[in-house]
């Protein structure tokens, strides 16, 4: 048996019950419905940005792209609208540095309904958004951590060439593309071992933790990869107890937590908690409501998760705050 085989062999073990004395809370609603969204922590709040709204057929009868900026204050249990977006789009991925929060990416819809990927970041100071150097290249449908100073982004999903900006003609990536903000600078470090979109990550001890995703014709990944940017390395650690992709995830006293998703049939409430120390994972309590293309965010030893499409691909959008209070 390799090593892969001996971790799944094992998951009946570790994916036990451990989170009696968790729960999960609803908050205040999102004042709009969203799903394919990201978010961040920012200067104390939850910030969420951009993002779509199918209609009420779903997918087939058209998207509305987002250029709303969503801020949560966790004191008061309020959301406030923030400045727009220089435009709508869908999947811009989130991440904060250095007293800014960044935007990278995602997809505009065209006058013919398709997706096209951006290469542009945005940059908000807590007043405006304003451009940043671009990314080098095209990284929709991925995962952005902070190390340091630098903001890595790996995975994701990209034109097969340059004729195939189109949503329908993109394949998955390995890619990891670094921004370093200090700088202003972006260079590229060691590609991720599975090339797919739609996963979930975080940092925890300056290490980049990457679970979950899909593949392009390939369905869901429980693959669990992790970074070391001292020995630009990455290693495949122990997998989720269950395959997801469009799940969301955050980190509070070390663990790692992902949550919802598509798992395969349909949307799921699961949540599972990752230790490090052990390279294991536990069953968390569900969330209240299923939802995949959610935030998840971080925050005062919480874990929020915001928005997301309550079926399969669109037709169901929600504006559901949830909260979970770890043990």
């Amino acid at each position: 048996m390799d090593r892969r085989t001996l971790l799944a062999a094992g998951l009946a073990s570790v994916a036990t019950p451990a989170f009696a004395a968790s729960r999960w809370e609803p908050r205040a609603d999102v004042p709009w419905a969203v799903q394919e969204v990201y978010g961040a922590a920012f200067r104390g709040k939850v910030v969420i940005a951009g993002g779509m709204a199918p209609g009420a057929d779903g997918l087939r009868g058209g998207i509305n792209p987002q250029d709303r900026t969503g801020l949560y204050d966790p004191a008061t249990d309020r959301w406030t609208e923030g400045p727009k977006l220089p435009f709508p789009r869908h999947h811009p991925v989130l991440a904060s540095a250095r007293d800014r929060l960044y935007a990278f990416g995602g997809y505009r819809v065209t006058e013919a309904g398709g997706w096209v990927g951006l290469r542009d970041v945005l940059v908000f100071d807590g007043k405006t958004w304003s451009p940043s150097p671009e990314m080098p290249q095209i990284q929709c449908e991925t995962v952005a951590v902070t190390l340091g100073d630098r903001i890595h982004l790996a995975s994701g999903r990209a034109p097969k060439g340059d004729a195939n900006l189109a949503w329908t003609d993109q394949g998955d990536v390995a890619r990891h593309q670094v921004f370093d903000v200090r700088a202003r600078r972006w260079s590229a470090a060691a590609p991720c071992p599975l090339a797919r979109n739609s996963a979930t990550g975080a940092a925890i001890a300056g290490l980049f933790y990457l679970a979950g995703g899909r593949r392009v014709g390939g369905g869901n990944s429980a693959q669990l990869d992790r970074y070391d940017p001292k020995a630009d390395r990455w290693e495949t650690l122990r997998p989720m107890p269950r395959a997801a992709a469009g799940l969301a995830g955050a980190v509070v006293g070390g663990k790692l937590y992902v949550f919802g998703g598509e798992g395969g049939p349909g949307v799921i409430p699961d949540a599972w908690c990752y230790d490090p120390a052990s390279d294991t994972w536990t069953a968390a309590p569900a969330m209240r409501t299923p939802r995949h293309g959610l935030a998840g965010v971080a925050l005062g030893g919480r874990v929020y998760a915001v928005g997301g499409g309550v079926k399969e691909s669109g037709g169901q959008v929600s504006a559901v705050t949830e909260v979970l209070f770890p043990t």
